[in-house]
Order: structure tokens, then C-alpha cells, then sequence
């Protein structure tokens, strides 16, 4: 799988750390980087973001993982390119007040994850990663990666509507 990652200079430090990270799992991910190449404080993320969110319509064997400080306009940048199905995790934050299908307290903040690839297609993740520990945004991406969308009929229709 081609892993295309991209961040602005909030999260060009952690992104960096990232590509290393992803190579030393060693399951054979091809990574992209598509910016920033160095740190500056002026940058603009839909410079290195909509490279990312090209890239991965133009590939659908393909994942993005984008980085920011919320992750906010990183995920309103990539779901304007047409194929790209961006989530955006935030942890702990969003999860305890969450309710699950069954009208209960949700527990487990990254089931959002899960449920975004599973039901949705989502095929990038948006991370704020300032609200974010280094250990949660690791298991994020393994999560997001590690999940097949369904192919479940109700779901393919549902995506097929995304455009």
C-alpha cells in the first residue's frame, strides 16, 4: 500500500518522526512525502494537504495521513478534491461524550477509526496534533490502516453518492 503523508509546520515535526515510524513496521508501506519539506512558521497547509488528497483519488490502493495543529482545515482542504474521504480524529477530547449505535457512552475514542473506513470509505486521516499524544496518533494510523472498508451493498451506494 502507498502512503501519501503531508503536513503544514505545526505538524512537520511530528511528521518526520512519522516516516520513520511507518518504515520500521516493516509491512511494506510505500510512503510519499508531499510536504512540508522544512519547518516554516508561514507556511500554508493546502500546499502540502491537496497533493495529498490528489494523489490518493488518483490511487485507490492508496491511504493519506495528513497533520495539523486541529486537523480542521487540513480535512476541509483534502474533502474538496473529488474521491478524497477525509476523517478527522481527535481523541479523548470527542469521546467522552460520544454515544454509539445503541445509544450508550462510547468508551473507545477510536472506534470513530474504524467506523469511518468500515462504513465510509474514508481514505485519509486528519490529525489535530495538538490535541494528540505521539502514542494515540501511532495507534490512529495503525487502526486506520489495518481497517478494509465493507462491502456491504448500503455502503458501497452511500460512497458512490460522496461523488
Amino acid at each position: 500500500m502507498k502512503i501519501y503523508i503531508g503536513s503544514d509546520h505545526v505538524g512537520y515535526e511530528f511528521k518526520e518522526k512519522l516516516k520513520k515510524y511507518l518504515s520500521e513496521l516493516n509491512l511494506g508501506y510505500e510512503i510519499e512525502d508531499k510536504g512540508a519539506f522544512q519547518y516554516d512558521k508561514d507556511d500554508d497547509y493546502p500546499d502540502f494537504i491537496r497533493p495529498v488528497a490528489e494523489a490518493v483519488a488518483g490511487n485507490s490502493e492508496s491511504r493519506g495521513i495528513i497533520l495539523g495543529g486541529s486537523g480542521q482545515g487540513e480535512a476541509m482542504c483534502a474533502n474538496r478534491v473529488s474521491g478524497a474521504r477525509t476523517a478527522e480524529f481527535y481523541g479523548e477530547a470527542v469521546a467522552k461524550e460520544a454515544i454509539d449505535i445503541s445509544g450508550q457512552k462510547s468508551a473507545d475514542s477510536f472506534e470513530i477509526i474504524k467506523l469511518a473506513v468500515l462504513h465510509n470509505h474514508a481514505n485519509i486521516l486528519s490529525l489535530g496534533v495538538r490535541f494528540l499524544s505521539e502514542d494515540q496518533i501511532k495507534f490512529a494510523i495503525e487502526l486506520f490502516l489495518s481497517t478494509k472498508f465493507s462491502t456491504d451493498e448500503r455502503h458501497i451506494r452511500r460512497v458512490k453518492k460522496l461523488g
